[in-house]
């Protein structure tokens, strides 16, 4: 396999997950789960750009389905993360009913829902037909579609082009990332702007967080790859921010070069800091990245122990949050009903369904008390704190809330 961005023959294995089937194909039914397919899932590392990247396949039409079963909207942290966003863009920017935004990957317009409320003109891009029927219903316009630079000249002809272009945990989960970024500096006004956010590979390594690796994430970002993608497709990075979000991300400023030159734009100190971090770790040398697979091992070891031990006492062991994250970890950890009762999630459209692989089956959050649980395993650890909170009133005391990464805790 060729590196998706520079072509480079790729050489440096960063970790083999086994074979597991997508992690957000949620089975409907027994006969689903009995004729579920499964893919290698294998991520390499190339060293030339340090792009980390799955092996191929399957395309992405295959993987963000019309019933594609993630809405952002679930998570209320999320949802107060895109409104303080829209409200910083919005001044820094100086955004009005003038202004034309355009959000790739708008989900069910958990984000420009709050454009929409400060009558700023906006249209988002979604291919999936279950989240862009609900952002429609938000007042949203959408259109339906894979991004790329095919799409970009239409809503260039058809809407105009963008004073801001945002891109939320969407570059990991594209193909053709080449193709994806050229569209979006096709897409741009002269001085218009790129936000994009995405989880940082370094935190990914650091963190212990193997379990953000799926077939729908086809790379992994650091800045150093980053930048160059962007470069290469004519837009300058001159900013870049540290968020908590999804276990640590960055989100990434950038503009047109050619425009920038013209303003002789000043590039933000943060971008070199950035960088200069990612070579201390040595992501940038194939050292940084050659001992992740017995991390994963030692991850998942530590959390079977626990699950063993919980069983031998007869305790009652429940997940929380079906997760595509958790399916990763669940799947190649290889647990199952055996271990794990069942798994809660607040998303309806996940509710009455399976976990893909595991086939543990999905419930309503108000069923848990049935079940009377010892033991909540929190599988999108991300939001441990909000999803604990939630849920201490539903189940009896002494109950503990566990998470597996970074570390086992128990509490």
């Amino acid at each position: 396999m060729k590196c998706r961005h520079c072509q480079q023959l790729l050489t440096i294995p960063f970790a083999d997950l086994g074979e597991m089937p997508p992690s957000n194909a949620y089975p409907q039914s027994r006969e689903q789960c009995a004729s579920e397919r499964a893919y290698p899932l294998r991520v390499w590392v190339c060293n030339n750009c340090w792009l980390v990247q799955t092996e191929d396949f399957n395309r992405a039409e295959e993987l963000f389905t019309a019933d594609y079963a993630y809405f952002s909207s679930t998570s209320t942290t999320w949802v107060a993360h895109a409104l303080r966003f829209t409200e910083a863009a919005i001044a820094q920017l100086k955004l009005n009913e003038n202004s034309f935004v355009i959000e790739l990957a708008a989900n069910d317009g958990y984000l420009l829902q709050h454009f929409v409320r400060s009558d700023i003109p906006c249209l988002g891009v979604e291919p999936t037909s279950a989240t862009a029927d609900a952002a429609r219903k938000k007042g949203i316009a959408i259109v339906e579609d894979f991004f790329g630079k095919r799409l970009a000249n239409n809503i260039a002809s058809d809407y105009g082009k963008a004073d801001l272009i945002i891109a939320n945990n969407v570059l990991a989960h594209v193909p053709d990332i080449n193709d994806f970024v050229e569209g979006m500096a096709q897409l741009l006004k002269p001085d218009g702007v790129c936000s994009l956010e995405f989880p940082h590979l370094l935190n990914l390594i650091q963190q212990r967080q193997f379990d953000t690796i799926y077939h729908e994430h086809y790379s992994y970002l650091s800045l150093h790859s980053v930048q160059r993608i962007l470069r290469a497709a004519g837009l300058v990075v001159y900013k870049v921010e540290k968020l908590p979000t999804h276990g640590g991300s960055l989100r990434v400023w950038a503009r047109l070069s050619v425009a920038a030159n013209a303003a002789q734009l000043v590039v933000d100190a943060s971008v070199e800091n950035i960088l200069a971090e990612e070579v201390l770790r040595d992501m940038t040398s194939v050292k940084g990245y050659a001992d992740f697979q017995s991390i994963i091992t030692d991850v998942v070891d530590r959390f079977v122990a626990f699950l063993q031990q919980a069983h031998a006492d007869n305790k009652v062991v429940v997940a929380y949050g079906a997760a595509a994250k958790g399916n990763t970890f669940l799947n190649y950890a290889h647990i199952g009903t055996g271990l794990i009762s069942a798994v809660f999630d607040a998303a309806a459209s996940k509710q009455g369904k399976f976990l893909p692989g595991s086939h543990i089956p999905i419930l309503s959050p108000a069923q848990m008390a049935e079940y009377n649980p010892d033991y909540v395993v929190i599988l999108p650890w991300n939001l441990r704190e909000e999803i604990a909170a939630q849920l201490k009133p539903q189940v009896k005391s002494g109950c503990k809330f566990v998470t597996a990464i970074p570390e086992l805790l128990i509490n």
